[in-house]
Formats: structure tokens, C-alpha cells, sequence
């Protein structure tokens, strides 16, 4: 059997996952032989955990495993196959890691571009759908996802398959739209000492705690005494590589239980500048193949996404409109899109 090493990297946990190729590459990517979840800091490097993988999977199946294609996802750029772990001392090279590690062939592919690759051997039952569209064969997709950072990637057919392309479209400019985000967009130009304001910067985890403090700051309703007391331990370690509070997890379960005028302001802004910069994506591409919404915040706020301001933000595109509604969107809802879309990389080497 021809053996397939996918792996999901982070500078917190990075998961391992054996699979076994078959015919359909799809079907390939959401197989598992074995798989495991390891804590990064707790290694010198990918090296000794994929020994340490599989010797377990030895232990546990006893079979032994030596994979011939390995593909990683990988947290941080990756330029020439080499890249170094966003949050960890991981430099990775390809050509070192297929050396030591005795496989014949090595990828590393961006995290974001990993989701790109998964999005294709998705199941219906892994997205919830926002915008039904017209779906168009072989058409552009489009991949958006708010996380810890805004990630975007995009899908082109090439007339036997769809090519994963990798983009830094998160760090265009924020588009404000309303009165209060161009009060939103001066201050945190005034706090940053910077000089312009991304797209990034307010549609991620770091963006939700931005608009609240944008609204506390402003006074715009009275500051809860939980989130209060988390704020302030996230302030006081500002620039720190780890942090003990998430403010945005608390923000967000406020804003859904509606019990913290703050957070639900903050969480409609939010939602709203999310749809516009899908919308601005969707513009560019006319993804007709679909638009995908991936990172770690959406699954985890679907009433809020599903309530109707991200759809409207998203299609208010003047007399482009029409083409706004289109474009099929979803909501990816399976965690593990990059280690699939990792298998299925592998499984094209």
C-alpha cells in the first residue's frame, strides 16, 4: 500500500495522521490509519515527534509503518519549502525532514493553504450553508477564514483539477462602511501609532477584542465585571508570545447567551466587517465555485453568523449586488479541514 504521513502544525499542538491512498484522492484525504495529538513545545523539532508517531502507531496496531509522501500544514509562511513555526524555535526544510526521516517525498504548504486543499474532499454533513447561490462547474472558490489572524486563499480549475493558491489578502486595508467603524478604523490608528489599519486587524480573534475595547473606551454601555477582570489580565500582557485570558472566547459566549450589551455590539461589528471582506474577496474572484468560511471563530458563532447582517454585509455591493447572490456560501463546520486538505496534498506528490 502506498503510505501517506499528514500533518496539521502549529506552535501550540500539531496533530499527526497516517492514511493509506486509494483511487479517489477525497476519499484518501478522510481516511485515518492513526492518528495523534501532540503539544509542539514538548519537541526540539517535527523530527523526533514523528518518531515518536510512529513508534505509537507501531505499538498500537502492530504493524509497522514507513510513509512514502508526508505533506504539512504549517502555521507561519512557507517560501521554498522551508518555514519557520509561528510561536515555536521549528525551522522546517523539506529536503531535511525527508532525509531524516527517510521519505522519498516531502510538501510544506501554508495552514491556510492546507484548508484550501481540504475544502475539496469535504462532506456535505461538514458545511452548514448561509447563501444556497448558483453553483457553477469548475468555477473559482473562494477560502476566507478569521482566526488568530484573517486567512484567505482561492481555488482554480485547470481543467483536470482544482490548483491550490495561497494569498495575503488579509492584510489589505479595512473598508469602513458606517460612521462608527470610521470612528473604530481613527482609533485604533491613534492607539496602534500606525499608519493604516488591515482588514486583519479587525475581522480576527485580536479584532474582537479591538472593537470592544474601541466600545468600552467610548463608553458605549457599561463593561461587565467577568469580562472586566479578563481584559484587564489580557492587557497586562500585552506583547507576550502566550497568553493566560481569551477575551474574544468570553466576548463571543456574551454576545450569544445576550446577556452583555458590549459584547453584542462588539460581535455585530464584527460579523458585519466579516461579510464585507468576504464580500470584497467574493467581488474579485466570483467564486461561482463557492465561498468557503473556514478559521476558528465562525463554527463557533453560527447563530450570529446565521442571524442575516453577514449575508447583508456580504451583498452590498451596489449594482453588483446580483452577483452577490450567486455566489454559493458556506460555513465550514469540521475542525480538521487542514489535516485533510494536508492528506490530500500528499496524496498529489
Amino acid at each position: 500500500m502506498t503510505l501517506l504521513l499528514a500533518g496539521d502544525i502549529g506552535g501550540t499542538k500539531t496533530i499527526l495522521r497516517l492514511v493509506e491512498a486509494v483511487t479517489d484522492q477525497a476519499e484518501t484525504a478522510r481516511s485515518s490509519l492513526f492518528e495523534q495529538r501532540y503539544s509542539s513545545h514538548e519537541f526540539p523539532d517535527l523530527v523526533p515527534m514523528v518518531k515518536t508517531f510512529l513508534k505509537e502507531a507501531q505499538a498500537e496496531t502492530g504493524k509497522s509503518f514507513q510513509p512514502v509522501k508526508a505533506c504539512f500544514g504549517i502555521a507561519g509562511p512557507v517560501v521554498n519549502n522551508t518555514s519557520k513555526v509561528t510561536n515555536i524555535a521549528w525551522t522546517l526544510e523539506a529536503d531535511r525532514l525527508s532525509e531524516q526521516l527517510s521519505i522519498p517525498q516531502v510538501s510544506l504548504i501554508n495552514d491556510f493553504e492546507a484548508i484550501g486543499y481540504g475544502i475539496l474532499a469535504l462532506q456535505d454533513s461538514d458545511l452548514l450553508t448561509l447563501q444556497a447561490g448558483k453553483r457553477e462547474p469548475n468555477a473559482p472558490i473562494a477560502v476566507i477564514g478569521a482566526g488568530t489572524g484573517l486567512g484567505q486563499g482561492y481555488l482554480i480549475h485547470d481543467g483536470k483539477q482544482y490548483r491550490v493558491y495561497g494569498s495575503e489578502g488579509g492584510h489589505v486595508d479595512f473598508a469602513a462602511r458606517t460612521e462608527l467603524e470610521f470612528q473604530l478604523s481613527h482609533y485604533l490608528l491613534d492607539k496602534l501609532k500606525i499608519e493604516r489599519i488591515s482588514a486583519e486587524r479587525v475581522v480576527s480573534g485580536q479584532g474582537i477584542v479591538a472593537i470592544y475595547q474601541f466600545l468600552r473606551d467610548r463608553d458605549f454601555a457599561a463593561e461587565s465585571q467577568d469580562i472586566a477582570d479578563v481584559m484587564k489580565v489580557w492587557e497586562s500582557e500585552i506583547g507576550k508570545s502566550e497568553k493566560t485570558a481569551n477575551p474574544a472566547a468570553l466576548i463571543s459566549q456574551a454576545a450569544l447567551e445576550k446577556r452583555d450589551r458590549l459584547s453584542q455590539k462588539t460581535m455585530q461589528i464584527f460579523v458585519e466587517a466579516y461579510g464585507t471582506e468576504a464580500g470584497n474577496l467574493a467581488l474579485k474572484l466570483l467564486p461561482y465555485g463557492g465561498l468557503y468560511i473556514a478559521g476558528g471563530i465562525a463554527a463557533k458563532i453560527l447563530p450570529l453568523m446565521e442571524e442575516g447582517s453577514f449575508l447583508r454585509a456580504f451583498a452590498l455591493k451596489g449594482r453588483m449586488r446580483s452577483l452577490m447572490e450567486r455566489v454559493p456560501v458556506q460555513i465550514v463546520l469540521n475542525p480538521q479541514v487542514g489535516l485533510i486538505g494536508a492528506a490530500l496534498c500528499a496524496s498529489r506528490l
